[in-house]
């Protein structure tokens, strides 16, 4: 678990890490350098968990990078499937990453937020529905090793 008290807002208790996929932990398909460690690591504080239309047809080869099993989401109302699946986690307790327009109900509904600027491209939707934008994947990882950053950032 990660826990964040932030001034004006309260306490995160962090157990679960929701992702999307490509766009956000992989570009055409591959995973991003480094993101595999990273992942590793943060598998000693959180519960990690891989949401993925698999645009690309790839995602069997990630999951083997990650040492994990991505959840598949069907194709229409994908934004509501990914949101779903966060309530039914306890979005409370949930830190979502994306960067696609079908994310952006996931970044809303978990307790953090956290969108990411990605070589495919970053909705608008996803951007206005995070509580953090971050450059990168490598920087939104880093932020959970570093949760003081999260209360920097969204103290009021």
């Amino acid at each position: 678990m990660i826990e964040i008290e932030i001034p004006a807002r309260g306490v995160l208790r962090l157990q679960h890490l929701v992702s999307d996929v490509n766009g956000t932990l992989a570009v055409d398909g591959m995973l991003i350098e480094g993101v595999a460690q990273k992942i590793e690591a943060l598998k000693q504080h959180l519960t990690i968990h891989l949401l993925t239309a698999d645009t690309h047809g790839k995602q069997a080869v990630i999951d083997r990078q990650l040492n994990l099993t991505a959840v598949r989401i069907q194709p229409g109302n994908e934004a509501e499937q990914k949101a779903e699946y966060v309530r039914r986690l306890g979005a409370e307790t949930v830190v979502a990453l994306g960067q696609g327009a079908n994310d952006a109900a996931m970044l809303k509904e978990a307790a953090l937020g956290l969108c990411v600027l990605s070589p495919e491209g970053t909705a608008l939707e996803s951007l206005l529905a995070a509580d953090l934008l971050l450059p990168d994947i490598h920087a939104a990882l880093a932020l959970l090793d570093h949760p003081l950053r999260i209360r920097a950032s969204l103290r009021k």
